[in-house]
């Protein structure tokens, strides 16, 4: 995949906070996982790396969307990150307005996806 296939750093900066709480609200995910989830979503379009993922989780985790435990049962210890119930309202939230944000973009970008076709 060629590096203007993923998406730009724009697109994701309003996006983030929400693609990682629906990750979490599938089930409790160390970092790894969650970036791997995320990557499996986007096609490879959708690489978050490290240094972006983890102050965003500390971030999510000091605004009580999220909460973490550590645990060492698979042979190394971990970070788990889980959705709070304040998380998942939150969630709620963004989804209905990411919905209604999409939708507007899609009408507003058809003509441009499907144009009418060009005179013989």
């Amino acid at each position: 995949m060629k590096e203007n296939d993923k998406f730009s750093r724009d697109l994701l900066r309003g996006s983030l906070d929400l693609m990682v709480l629906s990750v979490l609200a599938e089930e409790p995910r160390y970092g790894y996982l969650i970036q791997k989830r995320l990557r499996e979503a986007g096609g490879d379009s959708l690489e978050v790396q490290a240094g972006t993922l983890y102050p965003l989780l500390h971030r999510l985790q000091s605004e009580g969307l999220i909460r973490s435990r550590w645990d060492d049962t698979t042979g190394r210890r971990r970070k788990w990150y889980e959705l709070t119930v304040k998380g998942r309202k939150q969630l709620e939230r963004q989804a209905v307005q990411w919905r209604r944000y999409a939708d507007c973009i899609g009408r507003l970008l058809a003509p441009v996806m499907n144009p009418p076709p060009e005179p013989v």
